[in-house]
């Protein structure tokens, strides 16, 4: 019954979708922490900036953004990321895309985050000199980042099935195999079955994972 399955390479294609997954994660993280310090920090044409930025990429379908990265940056501005190679071209397209995206999300999870931080914090950190950087990186955020692995973990889940949208710039994860699949073969049922099989397997753990660090390094109130 799954005989046909030797015939392509399914490993691969969850390969390419747990690389893009990763990569996508941890830019994400750095630039909506930055995001996120905008968001919150005293110069207002940053705040603008970071409030504008968010709102307007929140409500931008993903979609739009990765074929933006491929028929504006690339096809357009001829921007090739580094390599002339198409393929490679596309990978990293569709991660400067999802990044773009996700970090919009990751903000707004932080921002909730360094609320719950109480004010007198800062307050008594400003009160020793410490400038606001400081205050930031030594005092809120670490706090912030403790509160919000649960949110966090939601956002790579997200992430992870969010990836399949690279296919419509032809990169060659999950969605991509299953659409050449569902075309070659007459099993479009268990070839679905498949493929969310594979994507349960990706961020059932993610959860629980996620789930477990949450509790362990909660802040406790």
């Amino acid at each position: 019954m799954f005989d046909f399955l030797a015939d392509y390479d399914l490993l691969g294609a969850f390969w390419v979708t747990v690389q893009l997954t990763l990569l996508s994660a941890v830019g994400s993280l750095i630039w909506g922490t930055l995001l996120a310090a905008m968001r919150v920090g005293p110069v207002p044409l940053m705040r603008g900036f970071g409030t504008v930025y968010v709102n307007t990429v929140r409500n931008t379908p993903l979609t739009v953004i990765i074929l933006f990265t491929s028929l504006g940056l690339f096809q357009t501005f001829n921007v090739t990321m580094g390599s002339d190679i198409i393929d490679t071209t596309n990978f990293r397209l569709a991660v400067l895309g999802l990044v773009a995206y996700t970090s919009a999300f990751v903000c707004e999870a932080l921002r909730s985050g360094i609320n719950t931080v109480p004010i007198g914090q800062a307050e008594a950190a400003r009160a020793i000199g410490l400038n606001f950087t400081q205050v930031l990186t030594l005092v809120i955020l670490p706090q912030a980042f403790r509160s919000v692995v649960g949110p966090l973990a939601n956002v790579l889940i997200a992430l992870t099935k969010n990836t399949t949208v690279a296919a419509a710039i032809g990169v060659a994860e999950a969605a991509l195999l299953m659409k050449e699949m569902i075309e070659n073969e007459a099993q479009l049922i268990l070839i679905s079955a498949v493929f969310a099989f594979g994507f349960v397997c990706l961020t059932l753990p993610t959860g629980l994972i996620m789930g477990w660090v949450g509790k362990k390094v909660a802040v406790k109130r």
